[in-house]
């Protein structure tokens, strides 16, 4: 017998390493997926490749039954199963059947009008990455018994932790068992995982069939696109085998679905539900085998699931094989793979379809995996009524291609569940597109002719998109940082090409042509030269920068009633918020929650990150932090999008304001912090903030990059390491100045701001926007923009190094200047065209 990883392993270099058991359980092909090269093919999950649906619910079963003598009976009976949408919802509700006492919730990728999410979280690998948490009765999650966490791999970890750090920040308990069919975590995962329940004081066992890891060599991610690519040019996108003669006509199975019960777990799914379902399984069977039998010849049947839809089809195929039929089992997907006709690869054929449930995230293609070719007689196709749509029955359908490979199709449709405050989904009948039936009074899929059937309009509208807004992106996944220290409110664009030369840049921002949040500037690599003088001015500065942490950081503490929220603008700010975090912690032992979002000036902050806040958090407890301030613009820009929004302070926490436009700060000194001296590889790899609209939408997150590649340069650590290593020595002196300034007068004068404006008319330049004061904001000039001339004030010393030593790279004259309330001040050109800079990309001053 021919592994099935045994394709992707010699080509990618991908190893499988752990128990025998293993390559039994697991192949291997590639995903079409940007973030993630590989997919782990279970052969006994029943969602890519066809198994005995005995061998698909044992398999859950005994998960189960595990957890059940893991946690003891009484426990068991307090807990909550939770399944993970889409692959895993069978598992979990086999897994809850196992443990037996314990009813059951699975996360879903649908919303569900009239029926407000309970909680949501990110799967940062996944092709489709927000869940929602939808149960019909709100207090399911509420409680504190063990909560139960079922997926199909546990490969990293990122989804169990971003799930349980949700809902344990609104309803803690103490304890949690992850259960899996394999654990693959590497050893830095399950350090993770352990300080992390160490952190929030609670007990996460984890229940696996079997454990190993995937060893990835260098570069696989990069590997595997190219080999998709190649492979599908050369062979085509889709294998599939000859066709059969279509079949005449599918055959709709009579499904006698109990009454109020649950299609599956979306809304919850009690003992008591088990316990009608298991009455009512013989009787559905018999429906489907009537169907069977019907159509001569179907010896081999495939029951095939819909998406999230999988423990209904499941429980339909174990009735069916236990009264004597050949049945193998799997269901349709969402996830894009690579098909490949050869015995050592996971998935042989797959068929196309476009997706016939009128999805919230609009329509798409979806796939069946391993059903052409696979030598079945009969298909019985389940889906709920929700998806049984004019999509589903149209030429180029599900049903079409089915009937394009297998010589028979049954279509089963079970009622989709409506919580009962919601209004409910109306199944569709052929010929009735256009419209939906609101069947009155009918417990089965169709209507009959004694049904009261009212015309209504076309679909009911899907909720906002702020109530289904994914958790936030934490490191290793997104950023270098820990994910303990900062969550982002952002999307990833990652894999989306958003740089320009600067040159281009600044003469399409000029020109009115483009916003500068529209691209990235290319990331400055720093010279050997650069890094030494960063390092140096860490060293120097350290201590000093420690102190303005702890002096802003207590004058938070002291203000701020209850606990602070540090929300940290993206991404100057996003440091600074991590050392007040650390401060916190090391002298009061605090742990403050700490995010980071976009604002963007002239655009505002993003309103759907404020919106995810307020449903997280207290509006009041909010506290925002950005690096330094310069001549206040962002001040100012924060003030005015905060009017739209009830509770939250205006006020900025800086580390530095030397513009004075700020009234809770560490200091007012403009100096050299360096974490101005540098861009991602100081901030966790993390690209200033995005927001174009092709790539970010009325309902989505501002986005920003991931550089993984520079890896190898980033300091984001060193610097916070070197910081937080002189807390102690600054201490009493931090003591100090926070008594000192709270008594002192702190409003803001604005100073800078008119600094700004003088020299913007004593120059000429006529737009402040033109005008970068400070040292923080000079460095950028230097870095991002194009820049004119920098204006130094007479006597700055080792401040400057840094920026003395990029004017000289880039050609900038600096000019020495008396009266400045800074220490520099960087002009952008203020007449830029191509011309302004010379061949050798230097500027030049303009006439």
């Amino acid at each position: 017998m021919v592994w099935t990883g045994t394709w992707v392993a010699e080509r990618l270099g991908v190893e499988l390493i752990g128990d025998e058991e293993l390559p039994a359980l697991l192949g291997l092909a590639l995903r079409r997926n940007p973030k993630r090269a590989h997919l782990l093919v279970s052969g006994v999950l029943g969602k890519h490749v066809p198994q005995r649906p005995s061998v698909v619910y044992g398999a859950g079963l005994d998960l189960g039954r595990r957890v059940r003598a893991l946690l003891g009976d009484e426990e068991a009976a307090r807990a909550v199963v939770l399944g993970y949408a889409e692959t895993a919802t069978a598992l979990g509700h086999a897994v809850a059947d196992g443990l037996a006492l314990a009813p059951y919730l699975h996360s879903t990728r649908r919303p569900v009008p009239g029926v407000a999410p309970a909680g949501g979280f990110e799967e940062s690998h996944s092709h489709a990455t927000s869940h929602l948490l939808l149960p019909e009765d709100p207090k399911l999650l509420a409680g504190d018994g063990p909560l139960v966490l079922v997926d199909d791999e546990f490969s990293t970890g990122n989804t169990v932790l971003n799930t349980i750090r949700d809902l344990h920040e609104r309803h803690p308990r103490e304890r949690y068992v992850v259960v899996a069919l394999v654990d693959m975590r590497a050893a830095a995962d399950r350090d993770r995982l352990d300080a992390f329940a160490e952190e929030i004081g609670a007990r996460v066992d984890l229940v696996a069939r079997a454990a190993g890891t995937v060893r990835l060599p260098e570069g696989v991610l990069e590997k595997g696109r190219a080999l998709v690519a190649e492979h599908e040019a050369r062979h085509g996108a889709i294998r599939e085998p000859e066709t059969v003669p279509l079949a005449s006509a599918f055959v709709r199975a009579a499904l006698d679905w109990p009454r109020d019960l649950p299609d599956g777990g979306r809304h919850g799914f009690t003992p008591e539900h088990r316990e009608r379902l298991e009455a009512a399984l013989p009787s559905l069977a018999a429906g489907v085998g009537e169907a069977l039998r019907s159509r001569p010849g179907t010896g081999r049947v495939l029951v095939l699931g819909f998406e999230e839809l999988m423990y209904a089809p499941l429980r339909l195929g174990t009735a069916l094989e236990e009264a004597g039929h050949d049945v193998r089992y799997s269901t349709t997907t969402r996830s894009p793979v690579l098909a490949v006709d050869d015995p050592g690869y996971a998935i042989r054929t797959r068929l196309v379809f476009p997706a016939h449930d009128d999805p919230a995230d609009g329509p798409g293609e979806r796939y069946a995996y391993n059903v052409a070719g696979g030598g079945f007689d009969a298909v019985v196709l389940v889906v709920d009524s929700a998806a049984d749509t004019p999509a589903l029955h149209a030429p180029g359908g599900l049903l079409a291609r089915l009937g394009e490979h297998v010589p028979h199709v049954v279509l089963a449709v079970v009622p989709s569940y409506v919580p009962s405050r919601a209004p409910e989904a109306a199944p569709y009948t052929p010929g009735t597109a256009g419209t939906t039936r609101t069947v009155e009074n009918s417990g089965a899929d169709e209507a009959t002719a004694d049904d009261t059937v009212t015309e209504v309009p076309d679909a009911t509208e899907a909720p906002e998109r702020s109530s289904m807004l994914p958790e936030p992106l934490r490191g290793p996944a997104f950023s270098s940082y820990a994910p303990e220290e900062v969550g982002w409110l952002l999307q990833d664009l990652s894999d989306v090409e958003l740089e320009a030369p600067t040159e281009e840049r600044e003469e399409a921002i000029q020109s009115g042509g483009a916003h500068y949040a529209e691209s990235l500037p290319v990331e400055y690599q720093p010279s050997e030269r650069y890094q030494e003088l960063f390092h140096a001015a860490l060293e120097a500065s350290a201590a000093r920068i420690a102190r303005a942490v702890g002096t802003v950081t207590e004058t938070v503490l002291a203000e701020r009633p209850g606990t602070p929220v540090l929300v940290s603008l993206a991404r100057a700010g996003t440091p600074v918020g991590v050392l007040m975090r650390r401060w916190a912690r090391a002298r009061h032992g605090l742990d403050l929650p700490h995010y980071a979002v976009s604002i963007v000036r002239g655009r505002g902050i993003d309103a759907n990150a404020l919106r995810w806040l307020a449903a997280h958090h207290d509006p009041a407890d909010v506290v925002f932090v950005d690096g330094w301030t310069g001549k206040g613009a962002i001040t100012r820009e924060l003030a005015e999008a905060l009017k739209d929004f009830d509770g939250f302070d205006p006020d900025i926490a800086v580390l530095a304001d030397p513009g004075s436009c700020v009234r809770t700060y560490g200091t007012r000194e403009d100096f050299l912090i360096p974490s101005a001296c540098l861009n991602s590889t100081v901030s966790g790899l993390i690209s200033r903030t995005v927001l174009r609209s092709d790539l970010v939408g009325p309902d989505d997150f501002h986005g920003a990059k991931f550089y993984r590649e520079l890896a190898g340069s980033d300091v984001s650590g060193a610097f916070l390491d070197a910081v937080a290593a002189r807390f102690e020595e600054v201490a009493a002196t931090v003591d100090t100045d926070v008594k000192e300034l709270l008594t002192a007068d702190r409003a803001p004068t604005w100073e800078g701001w008119a600094a700004v404006e003088r020299i913007s008319e004593e120059y000429g330049i006529h737009d402040v926007n033109l005008v970068k004061p400070g040292v923080g904001e000079t460095t950028r000039v230097l870095l991002r923009r194009v820049p004119w001339k920098i204006l130094a004030k007479r006597g700055a010393g080792a401040d400057l190094a840094h920026v003395r030593l990029l004017a000289e790279q880039r050609g900038v004259p600096v000019e020495e200047v008396d009266g400045l309330p800074y220490s520099c001040v960087g002009l952008i050109h203020p007449e830029y065209t191509r011309g302004a800079t010379g061949a050798d990309g230097k500027a030049v001053v303009s006439r």
